[in-house]
């Protein structure tokens, strides 16, 4: 990570949010200031990385889609700004290398577990690389709601203002006692860290997890 260009680029983006959108920050008591740290978020939009970087109290190292380290303007960006590659839909022992390296090095790690944007808005399946890594390195896991990015879309967005929340939740850990190191307890613990992301958006977010809970209590808002 640069940390001159990870600063200038928060504080551009910063600005950008106050200027453009009505951006309220909840929970930044949540965050521990240091040790090592799992941040997950739902996916929306494109600028969900820069806009974490905004509201969260400590750099992010996140980890990217590899399609963006094969062109060289993408890949100096988000390599300045401190994220490294990740395999889509393919275990990649590489990027798990790099990520528990990141958190032996007592820094915050961003991943968005869903693997992809959503394009409706909707809450995805949550992939089994957050819980892999989170199992893997005993960090404590901070859990981030993201409501509202995927109204930036065209130029018209700045006389919208949209209202954009980033809801910060409290850490918690995976439980060390229940963990397989298979598929199955790897999916059960994604659907742990999904319910807790869930817990901080709107009901009309959800997506799979009310799919899940049609039959049981919803979480409240």
């Amino acid at each position: 990570m640069t940390p001159f260009f990870y600063d200038i680029t928060t504080a551009a983006m910063k600005a950008l949010l106050i200027l453009t959108t009505r951006w309220q920050v909840e929970g930044k008591d949540n965050v521990p200031r240091t040790g090592p740290l799992i941040i997950v978020a739902n996916h929306l939009h494109i600028m969900d990385p820069p806009l974490l970087g905004a509201s969260v109290p400590r750099r992010i190292n996140f980890m990217a889609k590899d399609d963006l380290f094969h062109r060289w303007m993408s890949r100096t960006i988000v390599q300045a700004y401190g994220a490294f590659p990740v395999k889509r839909g393919q275990f990649d022992k590489t990027a798990l290398r790099r990520a528990l390296e990141q958190l032996q090095k007592e820094r915050a790690l961003g991943i968005f577990p869903e693997g992809r944007r959503s394009l409706n808005g909707q809450l995805q399946a949550m992939q089994p690389g957050a819980s892999l890594i989170a199992a893997r390195s005993g960090a404590p896991i901070v859990p981030i709601g993201i409501t509202g990015s995927e109204k930036v879309n065209g130029i018209g967005y700045i006389l919208r203002r949209p209202k954009i929340v980033v809801r910060i939740g409290q850490p918690f850990m995976l439980p060390k006692d229940e963990y397989k190191p298979n598929r199955t307890g790897l999916m059960k613990h994604s659907d742990m860290i999904l319910e807790r992301i869930a817990e901080l958006i709107p009901e009309s977010y959800r997506g799979i997890y009310n799919d899940k809970n049609n039959s049981g209590t919803d979480s409240e808002d």
